[in-house]
């Protein structure tokens, strides 16, 4: 294997490993031990090890003592060029194997210098090469929103329904022999053992994980009950990678895909298209459909609920929609549409991390008290009039919007709402820009600290502090300024 031993400019680092390698390489050259380069400049030979192997740091004055011993000079001791091939590989693969990204594989470390030059550029290549592999999954925030972006455009190309992915969960419905209504938990539990797996409810799975699967044994370890959760949803996502043949994602882009695909599976399975189109299909000659009954008929949450009701509604009942989760503080964390609903969108053209617009359902639905009943409200933009049915999820951090253009609200419950609201947005005078008394009092006095949430960490919302919304905290100023 051939590697290319040059380093480019910002490789080339004068420190500690560089110097130690130079001091090598010229003891050497005038044919010095160790312990006789340590006697010529009143050290002991381990510390001059040290020093060689780049780990300990040498003052100015012992870097002029070994220069001087060396019959060389300062300057050639600190430069960061490497003096051959083999030096320059030596500095790369330590240098590797001193880096984060390699302690946090859990690897030995490797005796470099005493290594034959074949095997020596084959570790740096197989580093190299790795490395590639791990930038490419941390995606950046721009990555985050082109693949968002990319994503949701396909999905909208396809009205948000998936054929193949309907069809692979009918075929384990009937593995199971489900026929009509809600499916069980001892139902989806059997999905589980036709393909081969073992369920195991532990209580110490790790924070960041919602299930482990074992693929050698053929195990599947689950969180023991937890109310927040529907444990159904938890094991057919668990399977779904299996069922639907996903490896490791290679990238960003890639884990989306997965995790778009493993979703819609799973809610094709506890939302039948067998049984909820028909079901669907008699709510709108009824002019009675609803995402409460969805969700009711099938016992899912209702988020589950919405994101179906996008999946059905443009390929059987004819219906454009779009589909909005808001968090509290107004950025956009998922976002559908087909019903040229106007959604923000960053320069590269990503709704998620965006605010959306403060008259619409999915923001105003925070400021109403009852958070039992459905709530319904028109809003009147510059692409059209849109009705919408929208709820808080449990915990108050979330809200789900699901709507229609106004020419479609006939078939839903809900559609003699009285509340109408107005959007401007766009146009930054509709709720983004304070108004010019408010700012022109507080722009230059205020310095809010915002409060991070999740979402900001996939795509940063605009804004002068990211994250922070100027007229609220001008608003509270002036509150409080007497």
């Amino acid at each position: 294997m051939s590697i290319d031993a040059d380093l480019s400019e910002n490789d080339q680092q004068t420190d500690p490993l560089s110097i130690g390698r130079r001091i090598r390489f010229f003891r050497k050259q005038q044919g010095l031990t160790l312990s006789e380069l340590g006697k010529g400049v009143g050290r002991a030979a381990s510390q001059i090890s040290t020093i060689e192997n780049g780990k300990r740091e040498t003052s100015v004055t012992l870097l002029t003592a070994i220069a001087k011993a060396l019959k060389t000079d300062v300057a050639e001791l600190i430069d960061p060029s490497p003096v051959d091939d083999r030096q320059a590989l030596e500095l790369e693969a330590e240098r590797n194997q001193a880096s984060p990204m390699y302690s946090s594989l859990g690897l030995p470390q490797v005796r470099i210098k005493s290594l034959p030059s074949d095997a020596l550029e084959a570790i740096v290549g197989l580093q190299r090469q790795l490395s590639e592999v791990l930038e490419r999954r941390a995606a950046t925030p721009e990555e985050a929103r082109r693949a968002n972006r990319e994503l949701r455009e396909r999905m909208r190309e396809k009205n948000n329904y998936f054929a193949d992915l309907e069809a692979q969960a009918a075929e384990l419905l009937d593995l199971v022999g489900y026929e009509s209504g809600t499916v069980s938990q001892r139902q989806t539990a059997l999905i589980a053992e036709k393909l081969g797996f073992s369920l195991h409810y532990v209580s110490d799975l790790p924070e960041s994980t919602r299930s482990i699967s074992d693929t050698a044994n053929r195990r599947i370890y689950l969180p023991n009950a937890d109310a927040a959760f529907d444990p159904r949803s938890h094991l057919l996502t668990s399977i779904a990678p299996h069922v639907l043949g996903y490896d490791s994602p290679t990238d960003f882009e890639d884990f989306l895909k997965q995790r778009v695909g493993a979703n819609y599976l799973t809610a094709a399975i506890l939302l039948p298209e067998r049984t909820a189109v028909p079901m669907l299909t008699e709510a709108k000659k009824k002019r009675e459909l609803s995402v409460e009954h969805l969700r009711d008929m099938f016992g899912v949450g209702y988020e589950t609920a919405a994101h179906r009701f996008t999946n059905l509604a443009t390929e059987h009942l004819g219906l454009p929609v779009h589909f909005m989760k808001v968090h509290n503080s107004g950025t956009i964390h998922k976002a559908y549409s087909n019903d040229g609903l106007p959604f923000p969108t960053d320069p590269l053209g990503a709704v998620e991390g965006q605010f959306a617009c403060k008259r619409f359902t999915s923001r105003t639905v925070f400021r109403v008290a009852d958070r039992f009943s459905p709530y319904y409200q028109y809003t009147d933009t510059p692409e059209g009039s849109y009705w919408c049915t929208a709820r808080v999820l449990p915990g108050g951090d979330y809200a789900i919007s699901v709507g229609v253009p106004f020419a479609h609200v006939k078939w839903f419950e809900g559609r003699e709402s009285p509340i109408r609201s107005k959007s401007e947005c766009p146009d930054p005078s509709c709720c983004r820009q304070a108004p010019e008394d408010l700012a022109e009092k507080w722009e230059e006095k205020s310095l809010p600290s915002a409060r991070m949430h999740a979402s900001l960490l996939a795509a940063v919302p605009p804004g002068a502090v990211p994250g922070v919304d100027d007229t609220e905290v001008y608003q509270f100023l002036e509150r409080h300024s007497g």
